[in-house]
């Protein structure tokens, strides 16, 4: 396959390397200082089970629209930020739209929002939504990522096909990807799967970042673990604003499956950590616009939200 990474940041170096690393011709995109130092020393990753160092095809996006085409990509991946969507998808839209360009889209990002915001511009039968399950990436320093984690990946044509068998496209994309050494999964209904990822950040992203403390801290804690636990059952209730059910039990699964995992200092964190800007709106802020709508009340998710945007 010829694949478009669109975002070279923990989670897109490691499955592009994982991809190219299979023989894959992959071209990555990325700015500022982490571009010039993969260019000058080629993009390291590690990972338990993989251990690439290698030089890669990379630009930025000015270079990649004066030199491909899309309709060349048999598939783009997006793993920008999820604040960063609308900016993107607006920015790009004449490259994404060109004639004779009918190349999918998979985003593989935090929220519920990207799919609806990437359709609007290149149509559902063009968008993927996607999870990036199980993975803890960063990057460390220019040119260098560490991942770790089982980092599967769920996708499904958004916001499902349920009425239809996967489209072909999907299971041949699956087989290339567990050839590649990434665990692959095809969803009939990729927003409920989306629903049930958010249950496990909004239950643990802005609090690690609040608190300052990793996964396995938070939920084995008699406090905190009560209040993951309340911030993911008021994801569950915002869920239905979008016409998809969440369980008890889909809470409860998520719960002990976040409980279970090693400890993971969250995405979150590590953008707090290093000054970077949060992912609340495409968190929390779904949750609370998702209750608004429903005249609900989110008290927990509200609170903690506030607490960040505050500073404290």
């Amino acid at each position: 396959m010829h694949i478009l990474m669109v975002g070279t940041g923990g989670i897109g170096a490691y499955y592009g390397a994982r991809l190219q690393h299979a023989g894959h011709k992959v071209v990555f995109v990325a700015r500022g200082m982490h571009l010039k130092a993969i260019q000058e020393q080629g993009l390291k990753v590690t990972h338990p089970t993989l251990q690439f160092h290698q030089q890669v095809t990379i630009c930025d996006e000015v270079e990649l629209h004066q030199t491909y085409p899309a309709h060349e990509f048999d598939l783009i991946i997006l793993t920008i930020k999820a604040g960063a969507t609308a900016q993107w998808r607006n920015s790009w839209k004449n490259w994404l739209t060109a004639t004779d360009t009918k190349t999918p889209i998979l985003s593989l990002q935090n929220g519920v929002d990207n799919e609806r915001l990437i359709a609007e511009v290149v149509g559902r039968e063009r968008t993927i939504g996607g999870l990036a399950v199980r993975i803890g990436g960063h990057i460390v320093s220019p040119a260098v990522v560490e991942a770790t984690g089982i980092a599967q990946i769920v996708m499904g044509y958004w916001p499902n096909h349920s009425q239809n068998p996967p489209p072909a496209a999907l299971t041949h994309w699956q087989t290339d990807f567990q050839t590649a050494g990434i665990p692959t999964f095809v969803t009939a209904d990729i927003q409920y799967e989306l629903w049930r990822k958010l249950l496990i950040n909004n239950g643990v992203n802005p609090l690690s970042a609040l608190t300052r403390l990793d996964t396995r801290t938070l939920t084995s804690h008699p406090t905190y673990g009560h209040t993951v636990y309340q911030l993911m059952q008021e994801t569950a209730q915002a869920a239905r604003a979008d016409g998809v059910a969440m369980s008890q039990g889909d809470v409860d699964e998520m719960f002990n499956l976040i409980k279970s995992f090693d400890a993971i200092k969250t995405s979150m964190l590590v953008d707090r950590e290093q000054g970077r800007p949060l992912e609340l709106a495409a968190i929390s802020g779904a949750v609370l616009e998702r209750h608004q709508r429903l005249g609900t009340q989110a008290p927990v998710t509200a609170l903690v939200s506030a607490l960040l945007e505050q500073g404290l």
